[in-house]
């Protein structure tokens, strides 16, 4: 069963984001405070669901949400910044979009930077945990499929409606047969040795 609250503090936020591991399109953040007596005996880690309970919990979790936000950091910014870094300020600028500011900071993980003056603390495996965490893994999975989807349609060889942008075989096959797009990350090993493009 996950908990509500880490803290003691009314608005306490979670954090998490997805797409850290993918060859393509953005990493996405949200952020998510819950109302104090919120339930939901579904909700858990966006991995751990199927696409469909995902579909189903995002409007339940908009609704019943005190506040959320989510952020996209693209391709070009990641390979500026690397992938931790870009993870971490697309939790910050979902943090900062929140209409309501939290008092405390739970964060999926166990990296982090302090976030203006707001106390934190990060908790490895926290979207299996927190229910507000779990919230925020929904809503990151459910935006960026969104947003992978729109840019199949421009890429269709990639197939992301699919794979959403991670390594798959097919997607590296992919990449080796028509060379990256500018969804790419460039900083990101897009084709293991065996597979290296001859440039």
């Amino acid at each position: 069963m996950l908990k509500l609250q880490y803290s003691n503090f009314k608005y306490e936020c979670g954090t998490d984001e997805a797409g850290r591991g993918c060859l393509a399109g953005p990493v996405t953040a949200a952020a998510v405070i819950l109302p104090e007596h919120f339930e939901n005996l579904i909700l858990n880690d966006s991995k751990l669901l199927s696409e469909k309970k995902r579909n189903i919990l995002k409007p339940i979790i908009e609704h019943d949400a005190l506040a959320f936000s989510f952020a996209h950091i693209y391709p070009t910014e990641i390979d500026s910044i690397n992938i931790l870094n870009a993870s971490i300020l697309a939790m910050h600028q979902s943090i900062e979009s929140l209409n309501i500011r939290p008092k405390f900071i739970i964060v999926d993980g166990n990296r982090f930077k302090p976030f203006q003056d707001i106390p934190h603390e990060t908790i490895v495996k926290g979207d299996s945990k927190f229910l507000s965490i779990a919230a925020a893994s929904i809503l990151a999975k459910t935006y960026r499929d969104v947003y992978m989807e729109s840019i199949h349609e421009e890429f269709p060889m990639y197939n992301w409606k699919q794979n959403k942008g991670y390594p798959t075989k097919e997607h590296r096959e992919a990449i080796k047969k028509y060379g990256p797009s500018k969804y790419h990350r460039k900083s990101f090993r897009l084709l293991p040795e065996q597979l290296k493009m001859k440039l």
